[in-house]
């Protein structure tokens, strides 16, 4: 079974993606800030990566980062999410693999995911 790890501040996202994403067939774990993002990551060593811009503590973009500079963790897709206006612009200077805008269409969710 694929393991996605989301990173999201609003536990109401992570409660509806937690869901569809169980429904697909997905391990899911999802966390409400990004503090230790390594440490997270080698405790469930995931296939993917959903990560919000406006996180707790240091945000989407550092620990987007964090991850691709940690040669243990870098290949593992990213896919940014965020209502942000300038998402693409975020996801690119984070060094994500996609982007995601919220709020989302399940369709384009499932599309991204096939991807990786």
């Amino acid at each position: 079974m694929k393991k996605i790890l989301v990173f999201d501040d609003d536990q109401d996202i992570l409660d509806i993606l937690t869901y569809l994403l169980t429904e697909k067939g997905w391990d899911v774990r999802s966390q409400p800030n990004c503090n230790d993002v390594i440490n997270t990551l080698s405790e469930y060593n995931p296939d993917l990566i959903i990560m919000d811009n406006w996180i707790p503590d240091s945000g989407g973009v550092i620990a987007t980062r964090t991850i691709k500079a940690h040669d243990e963790f870098k290949h593992i897709p990213v896919i940014y999410f965020s209502a942000n206006n300038d998402l693409e612009r975020l996801a690119a200077e984070a060094g994500a693999d996609t982007w995601l805008p919220k709020p989302f269409d399940l369709e384009d969710l499932e599309k991204l995911l096939s991807k990786y």
